[in-house]
């Protein structure tokens, strides 16, 4: 069987996880690795499957009309058990404006910086909106490297911190 990509989005409201994972195991198919979030009051899945595509689809259809979700599902390598391990932490914490998320990401990327995982919100109020944004990821460069790739930003508007994230192996 071929693993799947599938994406589930919607109004965020209890069940969902419930609903769909048990679909996908009556329905006989092995589940990988999974991100589910929470954005604005939105529910947000990305969850590996193991399975052929018609039948993941034939599966998650009705559930997914059933919870008002709108899904995807694409065909992809499984890739399990390969997992980078973050080397680095950013934080961005400014005044929220248009261009931060891609000038701060181009920066890295610039730098050879591979993100691993971003997560942001704005807090503040609509008047004030402060824009908050944390990235894990992956660099064979240095600290003192990154940190000058960062620095040609030049936005005194927003304040970002980078940081090696020490890992324990043992």
């Amino acid at each position: 069987m071929q693993w799947q990509m599938l994406t589930l989005v919607g109004e965020d409201r209890a069940g969902i996880v419930a609903q769909v994972t048990d679909a996908l195991f009556k329905g006989g198919c092995s589940l990988g690795e999974a991100s589910m979030l929470r954005l604005g009051g939105n529910f947000s899945v990305m969850l590996m499957v193991r399975g052929d595509q018609q039948s993941v689809q034939g599966l998650i259809a009705p559930v997914a009309e059933a919870l008002g979700l709108r899904f995807h599902l694409d065909p992809i390598h499984g890739g399990l058990h390969q997992h980078r391990v973050p080397n680095y932490q950013v934080r961005v914490v400014g005044a929220d404006r248009a261009g931060i998320v891609a000038q701060v990401t181009g920066a890295l990327a610039d730098a050879g910086f591979n993100i691993l995982e971003l997560e942001s919100d704005v807090a503040g109020s609509e008047a004030d909106p402060v824009y908050i944004m944390t990235i894990q990821g992956f660099a064979e460069t240095t600290l003192e490297q990154l940190q000058a790739a960062l620095a040609r930003l030049g936005d005194e508007a927003i304040e970002v911190n980078i940081s090696p994230i020490e890992t324990l192996i043992g």
